[in-house]
């Protein structure tokens, strides 16, 4: 993965760093790991970005950037990453893990019926939400382990790449 196409999309850390509304996080933003373009943070920011996307939760991001600092994942693209299920493709992505869930928990899916009440949604909370939920962990797990892996082998043969085309560059200086 060229690294300059994803610094152009990255905010500077050190902006970040000086705004006011994260200053309750104290030093937590200093870490040096949190803001490197490497194999191991990228991988690693693409597989916690990708799960907690999968997950249908308020705040996300937070969760996302949580675990990020956590685990020494580049934060920013962590946190950047949850919004490939944003407010137009939520509606397919959750129901698709609830297909998912159905299906693994054996129940027959349910058809499409919405009322906007309290009560209905008390009532369909139990027929739903756990069949949305076990889909949504195990999407979760296979988009976050797809992610780390593709990112992981994309960015080492990027690099053996470069290393060729040097090794040539060489060869060719040498003669």
């Amino acid at each position: 993965m060229p690294k300059d196409f994803i610094k152009k999309y990255l905010p500077d850390p050190d902006s970040i760093k000086q705004n006011k509304s994260f200053a309750f996080l104290g030093s937590v933003l200093h870490e040096p790991n949190l803001w490197h373009l490497n194999r191991h943070c990228v991988t690693k920011a693409f597989a916690i970005g990708l799960f907690w996307g999968c997950i249908p939760m308020p705040f996300q991001m937070v969760a996302a950037a949580l675990c990020a600092i956590r685990l020494n994942a580049n934060l920013p693209l962590s946190v950047a990453l949850v919004w490939f299920s944003n407010p137009v493709t939520m509606p397919p992505i959750f129901y698709a893990e609830y297909l998912i869930g159905a299906w693994l928990l054996n129940k027959p899916a349910m058809g499409f019926e919405y009322e906007l009440s309290v009560e209905w949604i008390m009532s369909q909370l139990y027929d739903i939400g756990i069949p949305m939920y076990l889909g949504s962990l195990v999407c979760g797990i296979v988009f976050a382990a797809t992610g780390y892996f593709v990112v992981g082998y994309l960015w080492r043969r990027s690099v053996i790449k470069r290393w060729g085309k040097r090794a040539e560059n060489r060869a060719k200086r040498s003669q």
